[in-house]
């Protein structure tokens, strides 16, 4: 909390990193990954139980070079990671339009996912932006998403990712199938209860 409200007195800006083992609730600087995000901070909220709340909007992807500072709060020297551009580019751009495509299946297929969030997927025309949101937000355990972060490579990063969104996909179609299964086993029952009671 001291660190983010220094960085909101100053330039709005953190770095970020996520912990190896979520259940530490004082990490030091070994219980941390070592490649993070650079951080603006959008906006710094007092909630009314008390609990501070900070939205933050990713920027740049980093590799921490060593803690500096632990307490009060952590402060480290960090060097900037750079994307490694495809080889293949009309390739990589019709794998981003599939996985735009497979995001649109999967945003119709999840009810806790609001139809805006596609034009706004559409809106994003940095590919490695567009690549580390969508990772952000993907199904999987913290573990894999950081695996994800660490790939330099945008077209490996691409084809990671739609591989795991493909898994996503599935996994929402068949709990589809089996809702509406259940759903036409329990408006059969309805009907049947409805014929018998008028018989």
């Amino acid at each position: 909390i001291q660190a983010i409200q220094k960085a909101y007195e100053s330039e709005k800006v953190v770095a970020v990193l996520s912990q190896k083992d979520p259940a530490i609730e004082s990490p030091k600087a070994d219980d941390l990954y070592k490649v993070g995000t650079i951080a603006k901070i959008l906006k710094l909220l007092k909630m009314p139980d008390g609990t501070t709340t900070a939205i933050l909007q990713g920027k740049k992807r980093f590799a921490l070079q060593q803690m500096v500072q632990e307490d009060p709060y952590m402060i480290g020297s960090i060097i900037f990671l750079q994307h490694t551009p495809p080889d293949n580019k009309l390739e990589f751009e019709a794998l981003i339009a599939s996985i735009l495509d497979k995001s649109r299946q999967i945003i119709e297929l999840s009810p806790n996912i609001p139809t805006e969030a596609l034009v706004m997927l559409k809106n994003i025309t940095n590919h490695a932006f567009l690549l580390n949101f969508i990772a952000s937000n993907l199904g999987i355990k913290i573990k894999t998403k950081q695996e994800i972060l660490e790939i330099n490579a945008l077209a490996e990063k691409a084809n990671t990712i739609f591989k795991h969104m493909n898994s996503e996909l599935q996994l929402l179609e068949l709990r589809d199938k089996i809702e509406n299964k259940v759903r036409g086993d329990i408006e059969k029952q309805q009907r049947d209860y409805f014929l018998n009671q008028q018989l």
